[in-house]
């Protein structure tokens, strides 16, 4: 049996380097889409159960802030502040409404994460070679994901075995070739890794994820914090009503 080149030996370790590579950045990219999907399905959670609130409230400060902006036609800041809650008010309207645009959110089961998972590791757009095989690519991974967001098991399998049966799934012979193609997806793969994680810790870094931390572990305590702030709002709002009532009874 004729020796190892010194081409097909470097030809090995890259490809070892490779399968790590590959393995983090499936790992990453599963990550990062759960992660979103667990945020939008809490942001819903969110918004039915406080946002809702909010959105009475600001509503009713709004009124407030009217009132008290006609009562005193020549005051600048009370006009000022009155437009500002009317604002206000309107964004929390439309975060709102929105929910009933948007289909519900359910999280990932472990076997569909670990599907999408090997997916991503065989498809993923950054070890393409060539911008053709590149576009190929990236068509599978977007419905991968619409696919892994919808919880679509079947659909998902059916984007792999799509990818395995495509002709630019096969690679070509030669070692030098070859060995050209691994480092340069190498490069490629280094580079996705990086943007991931940068994404990862805007996303970590974010009040709707910190909310969602604080979430979990107030659960782990037998403690359900958004039903404790929606009670908390609920507070609010009967005091904002009431007062609502008292300046509008003295317009009357």
């Amino acid at each position: 049996m004729p020796a190892e080149t010194p081409e097909e030996r470097e030809l090995e370790r890259k490809r070892v380097e490779l399968a790590r590579l590959t393995d983090r950045l499936a790992e990453l990219e599963s990550e990062l889409t759960t992660l979103q999907i667990q945020l939008a399905a809490f942001e819903e959670r969110y918004l039915q159960q406080v946002g809702r609130r909010y959105a009475e409230l600001d509503a009713i400060l709004a009124d407030i802030a009217v009132i008290e902006a006609a009562e005193a036609p020549l005051s600048s800041e009370l006009h000022a502040r009155a437009e500002a809650a009317k604002e206000r008010a309107r964004a929390s309207d439309e975060a709102v409404r929105g929910l009933s645009n948007q289909a519900c959110r359910t999280v990932p089961d472990p076997a569909l994460k670990a599907l999408f998972r090997q997916v991503a590791k065989q498809i993923h757009p950054d070890l393409a070679t060539d911008d053709v095989e590149r576009l190929r690519r990236e068509e599978l991974m977007r419905e991968a994901n619409l696919a892994y967001a919808a919880g679509d098991r079947d659909r998902l399998q059916r984007v792999l075995h799509e990818w395995q049966t495509d002709p630019a799934a096969v690679t070509a012979d030669g070692t030098a070739g070859e060995l050209v193609r691994i480092i340069r997806r190498i490069a490629q793969t280094e580079r996705r890794i990086s943007e991931l994680e940068r994404r990862l810790e805007e996303v970590k870094s974010s009040d709707l994820f910190h909310l969602m931390m604080d979430t979990e572990k107030a659960k782990r305590q037998n403690r359900d914090l958004l039903s404790e702030m929606a009670r908390e709002i609920d507070k609010q709002i009967a005091a904002a009503r009431a007062r609502l009532g008292r300046l509008r009874g003295a317009c009357a």
